[in-house]
């Protein structure tokens, strides 16, 4: 019995061992390699300032501005003058871009009640390659009788894109 018994385990653990080969014979290592690469470029900017208009005896300044930035130095002699500037901004990048805020904000804490400014634009959806126009008007008031005391009026605004 006892001579049983081992021929029984020995013949099981030859057959766990011949199972094992077996299963490693049939059994195979995959690799994966990969890469990825970002292509899309970003890339909104400011890349040209106009002047659009100008009332006669006007000065619009001689406007600069950078990718990012703009200034520009409005001089408006009397009521009902107007400058309007327009001002590009491009997606010279590949990546599609949606305006998500603009903030302007004048000067009226300090600033002149005389003038007032407009700002019409930008387009909210701005396609890689594509461009649009924000147009910033400056107006000295027709309805104003007297030379302000406070004679200029700032303007600060802010304008975002993100990604689409």
């Amino acid at each position: 019995m006892k001579k049983k018994k081992n021929i029984i385990i020995s013949a099981l653990i030859i057959a766990i061992l011949l199972m094992a080969v077996g299963y490693s014979s049939f059994t195979s290592e995959l690799t994966i390699n990969g890469n990825a690469t970002v292509t899309g470029e970003w890339g909104v900017k400011i890349t040209k300032v106009d002047i659009d208009f100008v009332s006669e005896g006007c000065d619009p300044g001689y406007p600069t501005f950078t990718n990012t930035t703009v200034n520009f130095d409005a001089k408006l002699e009397k009521p009902g003058d107007k400058i309007n500037y327009l001002i590009t901004i491009e997606n010279t990048g590949t990546i599609d871009a949606t305006l998500v805020s603009m903030a302007f904000i004048p000067d009226d804490m300090n600033g002149s009640s005389a003038i007032q400014y407009e700002i019409i634009g930008p387009d909210k959806e701005l396609p890689g390659g594509a461009t649009t126009t924000l147009e910033v008007a400056a107006t000295y008031l027709k309805d104003v009788t007297e030379v302000p005391e406070i004679k200029s009026k700032t303007i600060m605004g802010i304008i975002e894109y993100e990604q689409k």
